[in-house]
């Protein structure tokens, strides 16, 4: 079984989260964070997203949900960013709940015994990594090969 590999991104107004998964579509890895300067300069970020997408031969993008969290805005924006995704790459994006993406990665890290100063700079990462990975065990448990 030859799948091809899925992107996760976690959102944010400043950065984005990414991970890719393994070609088996079973394990999320962390890729990198990409940070933006400006919060509404989605340019170069959605280049970067497009760059690794090539890298990486991705066939689908699963971007993080804020959802009841009382965040309607972050949810607009994330789907904002996932439709603008889409038209630019024309590949499938899928929404999905990251409700406690951040809180888990923050865990994981602690657990590690990373020190706070340095758990800002990869609790993206991980956070995308926790995102994908909720989705492609989600993908296995239901036995959905092609979701």
């Amino acid at each position: 079984v030859c799948r091809m590999r899925i992107i996760g991104l976690d959102y944010g107004t400043k950065t984005v989260g990414v991970a890719v998964s393994d070609a088996l579509g079973l394990t999320a890895q962390g890729v990198e964070t990409i940070t933006r300067k400006e919060e509404n300069k989605l340019r170069q970020t959605l280049a970067r997203i497009e760059a690794i997408i090539e890298e990486y031969e991705v066939t689908k993008i699963v971007v993080g949900l804020p959802k009841n969290m009382n965040n309607t805005l972050g949810a607009e924006a994330c789907k904002d960013f996932a439709d603008k995704l889409e038209r630019r790459t024309g590949i499938p994006v899928v929404m999905w709940d990251e409700r406690l993406s951040t809180v888990s990665a923050e865990h994981v890290l602690i657990e590690s015994g990373v020190r706070r100063e340095n758990r800002k700079a990869v609790i993206d990462k991980i956070a995308a990594c926790v995102i994908l990975q909720s989705y492609l065990d989600y993908i296995a448990n239901n036995n959905e090969g092609e979701q």
